[in-house]
């Protein structure tokens, strides 16, 4: 299995992508009432993605701290968090929500700062190596 070392950049990416997903899945779980007010999104969706946000930081932390880890584990985070990106901006197309101006704002900007997390990752891989033999 192709396993690579970690630049430093990825490294320290990663642990912001943790940082983020950790902080943010405490306050959508924590406070998903009254984000559900504010925002106009169901009160079920924003914990259960709070939820799953603090699930997701464990193994990008874990990969984080990895000496060398196969290659593929790395890209899933990329790809994952591009789709993340992708899906939040489609979700508000979709019609499924109907957020409020704020709720719209809010999930765009988080589309925004985790797509620019998925193309630092992605500059962060690149310039990772391979073990040595």
């Amino acid at each position: 299995m192709d396993r690579i070392i970690p630049s430093d950049v990825l490294r320290r990416v990663l642990w912001a992508d943790a940082a983020s997903c950790i902080g943010m899945g405490l306050m959508l779980a924590a406070l998903a009432a009254p984000l559900s007010r504010w925002f106009g999104l169901p009160e079920p969706m924003l914990r259960e993605v709070g939820l799953f946000l603090i699930a997701f930081a464990v193994p990008v932390a874990v990969l984080a701290l990895s000496r060398a880890s196969p290659r593929l584990l790395f890209w899933a985070v990329v790809i994952g968090n591009a789709l993340w990106a992708l899906d939040s901006l489609l979700l508000l197309v979709s019609g499924w929500v109907q957020p409020t101006a704020l709720g719209g704002a809010f999930v765009v900007a988080q589309a925004v700062v985790v797509a620019l997390l998925a193309e630092l990752e992605y500059g962060g891989l690149r310039r990772s190596a391979a073990p040595a033999a």
